[in-house]
């Protein structure tokens, strides 16, 4: 048997609704050039405004993977440790497109959506946005509670 860890969040301080969390994040082409280094996902549509405008984006945009880092940042924050997420899940639903001068302001809210007393974890829902709608869906993350 694995040992599962724990948030330092004692599952009876938290209830359905609570805002556990909220961050604003600015994405920058520079934040873009970082992740592609660190991550090998050197795809031109991240860096190449003629590439992006040629398969039909708005824009460059950035990588799905850095937004969904991104997104559950404040959560683990909150956990206190990263090893208590048991379960991270999104679906991305609008491109972030980085603006070469001003960047993207991404805004992060993160919400008790339902909580497990046998398995003593909350589902965290995330709302995540830019330029005021929607870009990762279904945003939920299953953290472990003392």
């Amino acid at each position: 048997m694995t040992a599962q860890t724990r948030s330092s969040v004692a599952f009876d301080s938290v209830t359905v609704g609570d805002i556990v969390a909220e961050r604003a994040v600015t994405l920058t082409r520079d934040s873009l050039v970082r992740y592609a280094g660190a991550s090998g996902d050197f795809n031109p549509i991240h860096y190449r405004d003629d590439i992006a405008a040629e398969v039909g984006l708005p824009g460059v945009i950035a990588h799905g993977m850095l937004t969904m880092g991104l997104a559950v940042q404040p959560v683990s924050d909150w956990a206190g440790d990263p090893a208590a997420v048991s379960d991270y899940q999104v679906k991305f639903t609008r491109p972030v497109v980085v603006d070469p001068v001003s960047g993207a302001d991404v805004s992060i809210a993160a919400k008790v959506g339902a909580l497990d007393e046998d398995a003593r974890e909350a589902r965290i829902d995330l709302t995540v946005t830019f330029d005021g709608a929607t870009v990762l869906g279904k945003a939920q993350v299953r953290v472990r509670l003392a």
